[in-house]
């Protein structure tokens, strides 16, 4: 009884110290947000967006090797020419909004990883599976959506081979310091308007072979994969936070 009433006079004091407050002590009125203008429709570019990609030319990205990209530009579209190997961008980044579409090439005989495999590497380090899942079984954990190898999708999200897939990802990059990680990476992923990874925090790189570990890094490119197929990208813009 005596701890319920010290708690109750305990509360009424608290109650009774923010009762002399007024409304403009928990208010401020700066800086003031940069005004963004949002695309002119669903997926177009916000106004703060750096354009990587929009059907024109590869003049924001090289290969892997620091050489010109080898992949080409078709009717509008990024594709992957197999055996280039992948490429980056010119521009590094760390925390980002990226907005991405991919189209998996035509099915033939290719089934599971080796069809319409690719991936969307963040920082050259991490990367997000871009695969044909159109009735195609896998590891989940290496399916579309995944983060790979280490966390599957909530759920496939993926609609028909030859349609365009929209992948929105949101990505807060891990923090160094003098003594190694600080916080580690976290990422949320919208697949076609679904949530697939709701803010899952990266336990490191996503190798194909062991386990993942973080090192050190500071901003870095966007990395675009050469799996073998020719998968198309469009529209790629990123907002650097």
């Amino acid at each position: 009884m005596k701890r319920v009433v010290f708690t109750f006079f305990g509360l009424m004091a608290v109650v009774s110290l923010f009762s002399q407050w007024t409304p403009e002590q928990t208010e401020w009125y700066s800086p003031v947000p940069q005004k963004v203008t949002p695309g002119s429709k669903p997926g177009a570019p916000p106004s703060d967006a750096i354009i990587l990609f929009d059907g024109k030319n590869l003049d924001q990205w090289m290969s892997g090797k620091d050489e010109p990209a080898k992949w080409q530009v078709v009717n509008g579209e990024m594709r992957v020419v197999p055996g280039t190997g992948e490429i980056k961008t010119k521009a590094f980044f760390g925390d980002c909004q990226l907005h991405i579409e991919f189209k998996s090439p035509a099915p033939e005989n290719y089934h599971g990883q080796n069809r319409g495999n690719s991936g969307i590497i963040l920082q050259c380090t991490y990367e997000v599976q871009v695969l044909d899942a159109d009735n195609n079984p896998t590891y989940v954990n290496g399916m579309v959506g995944s983060i790979y190898k280490q966390s599957a999708p909530l759920a496939n999200a993926y609609t028909k081979n030859g349609e365009w897939q929209v992948y929105d990802i949101y990505w807060k990059a891990p923090v160094f310091g003098s003594k190694g990680l600080e916080s580690p990476a976290m990422i949320t992923v919208v697949l076609n308007g679904i949530l697939v990874q709701n803010n899952f925090i990266l336990k490191g790189n996503t190798p194909y072979i062991g386990l993942p570990e973080y090192r050190a890094h500071g901003r870095l490119p966007l990395m675009l994969q050469d799996h073998g197929t020719a998968v198309a990208f469009r529209n790629i813009w990123i907002r650097d936070l």
